[in-house]
């Protein structure tokens, strides 16, 4: 594993100590009802996120799943380090459903025995667009099909998610003028 992958591996990795507890002022965090993973699976876009440390300098960053069972996803994870044009940042590793959560809770794994919260708190009913966040609130990502989000509805889903206790005066937008 190159050093770039190592970094973003250890962005999901950081998650693991930082998604067990709700903070104390807030209610426990909500998920959706339910997610289908078939819909789910695919790529998503990063549009904007409260990101883990490892992940500064990431630009066009993009998360695929894959179903493998009926209990587990692969997730790949890609961004360009140093600016649209930069060298590509890989990461693969596992989301395991965690029981009893209709598919919304899940736990990622990129090194063992390490697993860090996946929970899908906001889902359009066409899956054109998701929110993900960690129960501690320290961290979330507005993922979308395509790499550019309607600005209108992008402000929306922060406000939510500042009414959710999320610290979004520290919202990073994601840079997708990437050339492939």
């Amino acid at each position: 594993m190159t050093l770039p992958r190592l970094f973003l591996a250890g962005a999901c990795l950081s998650l693991c100590g930082c998604g067990l507890f709700g903070g104390a002022d807030n209610p426990p965090l909500e998920v959706v009802p339910q997610v289908d993973i078939s819909r789910y699976a695919g790529t998503w876009y990063e549009v904007a996120s409260l990101p883990v440390s490892q992940q500064k300098g990431c630009n066009c960053t993009t998360a695929e799943y894959q179903r493998i069972d009926d209990e587990t996803i692969r997730v790949i994870n890609r961004c360009r380090k140093g600016g649209p044009n930069g060298t590509v940042d890989e990461a693969t590793g596992k989301a395991f459903i965690v029981p009893g959560t209709n598919n919304a809770k899940l736990r990622v794994q990129f090194f063992w025995p390490f697993r860090g919260d996946y929970w899908v708190i906001d889902l359009d009913s066409a899956y054109t667009y998701a929110v993900v966040g960690v129960p501690n609130r320290k961290y979330f990502w507005i993922l979308s099909r395509k790499p550019v989000m309607d600005e209108q509805l992008l402000t929306s889903l922060l406000g939510r998610l500042r009414e959710r206790g999320f610290d979004t005066s520290r919202a990073q937008r994601t840079v997708h003028d990437c050339t492939d």
